[in-house]
């Protein structure tokens, strides 16, 4: 009885053995040509991130010919795994209908994938790149117009040789170390978003060798800048604050703003409005550092700490509360969101509001070196000349000549 067992279960083995087989012989053999061969299901992180910089043709099988890559484990590709019939299977995963049960985490943790995170990445790779770089790009060009146009101002009754104190070292301190880190972010942050289209770059040819070089390098500039980039914010933040405190009181807007305004701020037309220590442009662009770099700061920790401080859910649950969405025929905005989700909204937020800073600091820069004489020394040694602070900032000339006689004295029997 036994024997008849065994000899049945072979019979069975056989059978199976000769039915794969005929399957196998049934496939047709790999070609290299790339209009019919099929995607070789052996795929590393190489293979993927070349295609999807046009590097490899997808048609194209992939030769695992090195000894290394044939040493690799099949675990260790990122191939397709399973029958055709998965596709169901992720698409469901995909778009929020499988059942997936997790015995801890709550509805977050039963999100595999996150299908929102496209859009994100269409909305990011597209209209905030492009917008973002044409608005960077734009400012320049309007200022290096308005450069050729107007030239740099200058100093109507030329230089006094009489120096005033306009900026004390503490105030010089906070302005730079605010400066400073946030030319630091921009430039990491800007690297973050366009840094990969350097791989192409450095690349040239699309030589697969020199493409590796490339992204290795790629690689090692992405890890530093986003080092960088986190922690030199903490400077930025703590320069705001300081800023804050030094000069909010100087900032507070009044009637002479309109005046200012009206006149052009000296800028366009002759003559100078009246001005105390800050005129209605720098008041802006104070308030604008204020504002819009708490806005950056406080995205910018939400992507940092993405559990402990989710925003955009609570702010969109408030502005449905009031009937914003309403008031622009929209649908409600969504007040649950998973934690990859706020970060996608803190991103774009992030991103948006820092694109608008640099816009307005681009040209604080240019007022602030090559676009007026004088303006410069203010926050280098401090000491501006005499001649430019009764131009630009009359008033406040005033008040110091109030509160200091020594200075009259000194300027009206100059030591040289």
């Amino acid at each position: 009885m036994t024997l008849l067992r065994r000899a049945v279960l072979l019979l069975v083995l056989a059978i199976c053995a000769g039915s794969v087989a005929a399957q196998d012989a049934d496939l047709p053999p790999l070609s290299h040509d790339t209009e019919q061969a099929p995607v070789h299901p052996r795929q590393t992180l190489d293979d993927i991130l070349k295609r999807q910089d046009g590097i490899a043709d997808p048609r194209q099988p992939r030769d695992f010919t090195t000894e290394a890559e044939r040493a690799l484990p099949a675990h260790t590709q990122l191939g397709t795994l399973g029958g055709v019939s998965d596709a169901e299977v992720w698409d469901a995963l995909r778009f929020g209908t499988a059942e997936v049960k997790v015995s801890a985490g709550g509805p977050q943790a039963r999100v595999v994938i996150q299908n929102g995170g496209m859009d994100w990445l269409k909305l990011r790779r597209g209209p905030l790149a492009t917008y973002g770089g044409w608005l960077l790009l734009g400012t320049i060009a309007v200022l290096a117009l308005f450069f050729l146009v107007r030239g740099r101002i200058r100093i109507s009754h030329g230089w006094s040789g009489i120096r005033i104190l306009r900026f004390t070292a503490v105030e010089r301190f906070f302005h730079w170390l605010t400066a400073g880190s946030f030319v630091l972010l921009a430039l990491t942050g800007l690297f973050t978003l366009f840094g990969r289209k350097t791989i192409g770059l450095l690349s040239g040819t699309g030589d697969p060798q020199t493409y590796d070089s490339a992204r290795a390098a790629y690689a090692a500039m992405a890890h530093y800048s986003k080092w960088i980039h986190n922690n030199v914010s903490w400077a930025f933040m703590l320069g705001l604050v300081f800023v804050f405190i030094l000069w909010v009181a100087h900032n507070i807007p009044n009637r002479l703003d309109l005046v200012w305004f009206a006149k052009g701020g000296g800028i366009i037309g002759n003559g100078h409005p009246p001005a105390r220590k800050f005129n209605a442009g720098q008041k802006i662009v104070f308030w604008s550092v204020i504002l819009l770099g708490a806005s950056i700061s406080v995205s910018g920790l939400s992507l940092l700490f993405p559990f402990e401080m989710p925003l955009f859910a609570a702010t969109f649950a408030k502005l449905n509360a009031l009937g914003v969405p309403g008031w622009f025929g929209l649908a409600p905005f969504p007040d649950q969101l998973a934690a990859q989700e706020e970060m996608q909204y803190a991103q774009l937020w992030h991103a948006i509001v820092a694109f608008v800073l640099m816009a307005i600091i681009l040209a604080h820069i240019y007022i602030g070196s090559i676009g007026m004489e004088g303006a410069f020394d203010a926050m280098g040694d401090g000491e501006v000349d005499l001649n430019w602070a009764r131009e630009h900032h009359s008033l406040w000339v005033e008040e110091v000549e109030m509160e200091d006689p020594g200075f009259r004295r000194a300027r009206a029997s100059p030591a040289e």
